[in-house]
């Protein structure tokens, strides 16, 4: 018996639930809407549906279900029409409704839980910007979606309306990066962009394109996929009047690729907005290879390059969603070889407390030495690759306003550059003041730990030029760095 046959499935698990659906699908509850109110985007945000009574309308609710649904104090329930029409009626393991229908378990606090797992609060300057990566900061501008995902990192601010972001703090977001010239790329999230009234949206983006230094404007969204009927051509239009804009949005299973989201990522296609999509690695929905090798493949179809697949975050309510990271690892090892490039992304996971989105792959690397790497592939063919014996590194001039000079772009790669000799941990310092040490003629000269040719050079007189320590702690520069290249 195989693997995959000897998986326990869940007892009203059907193949049904999980197959793609036709245009114009509706629920029964919806059947006898007129057509120009179904493809109004505003009908559907009027009537979504958000209560015990609305979606057994719709489904046959599990007792797990009804009691999510009815908890005092549950992240935010909100979902439009169309996609509660994906939903199947008697089989609770769709995949689309384990997206957006709470259960009991979304109630279970679980270990390393947090409110704000990604620390984005810990790093926002101003309300709403989350500048975390040096040349690129998170712009959130609305706390509100189209529909709601349980497994939501922003819920602690995402579905409530006092949380959301007025003209006032736009417009600090705004002189935030008018004065941070280090910024080259703004990526626009909430909440959901694509919620916002277009004149707010079209505003937005005006005064982020007035901003020199800003090179591309990004927009992260899932209303394509919960609300196809948004992307009008007017919205095309607005679009297409801010380039370069790239735009990210958020596909789990193949069955949320119906022929009015292709239809919808045509529209913004023909209007010059690149498209990718990320996928969060859930339970239940898509933690099966078969199942992710057919969304990546239905992605590129419609001209969505897969992005990203994160790993599930350490958010509250998300903890039965979750997911291993080995689970995430065998995924990737059945993409990267049985489909093609365009169709892989990369897997992450975006580190608890502000790490950053770690790359996770599997090892293809088996060994190396100067002279030979050894290499293996997806089918465990296993090759030598012979280095060059005479390889001495780049030779060509390159201009210095290319090189980024601020704070925080230096990490690993600066010590390949030879910038320091090591990146010390807040504490390590703190390791070498034992109780009871005292300074004597063996540990107090600081030269003896200063690496020759690396870091901050002294020059003739003895003073030290201003640069990177050798050993600064979290790889943090001794002090600001003059900005080029804006």
């Amino acid at each position: 018996m195989s693997r995959s046959d000897d998986r326990a499935l869940h007892p009203q698990a059907t193949i049904r639930s999980q197959l793609m659906l036709p245009r114009n699908h509706r629920a029964a509850k919806w059947a006898d809407v007129p057509d120009e109110q179904w493809y109004d985007w505003k009908w559907q945000l009027k009537n979504r549906i958000n209560s015990v009574a609305e979606l057994e309308e719709v489904l046959v609710l599990t007792e797990s279900e009804r009691k999510g649904a009815s908890a005092e104090g549950i992240f935010r329930l909100d979902i439009t029409p169309y996609f509660a029409s994906l939903m199947d009626r008697e089989d609770p393991t769709c995949p689309v409704r384990r997206q957006v229908i709470p259960t009991e378990e979304e109630l279970q606090p679980f270990t390393s839980m947090m409110e704000d797992s990604l620390a984005e609060d810990k790093h926002s300057p101003v309300p709403g910007l989350v500048h975390r990566y040096p040349d690129r900061v998170l712009m959130l501008v609305t706390t509100q979606c189209a529909s709601y995902c349980r497994y939501c990192t922003r819920s602690r601010i995402v579905g409530d309306p006092t949380e959301t972001f007025n003209p006032a703090e736009y417009e600090q977001q705004l002189n935030y990066l008018r004065n941070t010239p280090q910024v080259r790329d703004v990526l626009l999230s909430g909440g959901d962009p694509l919620t916002l009234a277009p004149k707010v949206l079209g505003r937005l983006l005006a005064e982020l394109r007035k901003i020199p230094h800003i090179e591309i404007i990004r927009i992260g969204t899932r209303v394509p996929v919960f609300m196809p009927m948004r992307v009008t051509q007017e919205l095309c239009d607005t679009l297409a009047e801010h380039h370069p804009l790239w735009m990210n949005i958020h596909v789990n299973h193949p069955k949320e690729i119906t022929p009015e989201v292709a239809d919808a990522c045509d529209r913004l296609t023909r209007a010059g907005v690149p498209l990718g999509n990320q996928s969060v690695l859930l339970r239940g929905v898509n933690d099966h290879a078969v199942i992710m090798q057919k969304l990546v493949r239905e992605l590129v179809k419609i001209r969505v390059r897969p992005y990203y697949i994160y790993q599930c975050d350490l958010v509250h309510g998300a903890g039965h969603l979750r997911t291993t990271v080995s689970k995430g690892l065998e995924i990737m090892e059945s993409l990267r070889g049985h489909t093609s490039g365009y169709s892989v992304p990369t897997y992450v996971v975006d580190a608890p407390g502000g790490g950053g989105k770690i790359p996770v792959a599997p090892n293809y690397v088996l060994s190396h030495s100067p002279e030979k790497l050894i290499l293996r592939n997806f089918e465990g063919y296993i090759a030598a690759y012979s280095e060059p014996t005479d390889y001495t590194g780049p030779d060509m001039a390159v201009p210095e306003d290319w090189v980024r000079k601020e704070p925080g772009q230096s990490g690993i790669y600066g010590l390949m550059e030879g910038e320091r000799i090591s990146i010390e941990p807040k504490e390590f310092s703190e390791s070498r003041h034992r109780p009871g040490s005292v300074q004597h003629r063996l540990n107090s000269r600081e030269d003896k730990w200063a690496a020759h040719g690396i870091g901050a050079q002294t020059d003739h007189a003895g003073h030290m030029d201003a640069g990177v320590s050798d050993t600064a702690p979290d790889g943090m520069v001794e002090a600001p760095q003059p900005v080029s290249g804006d």
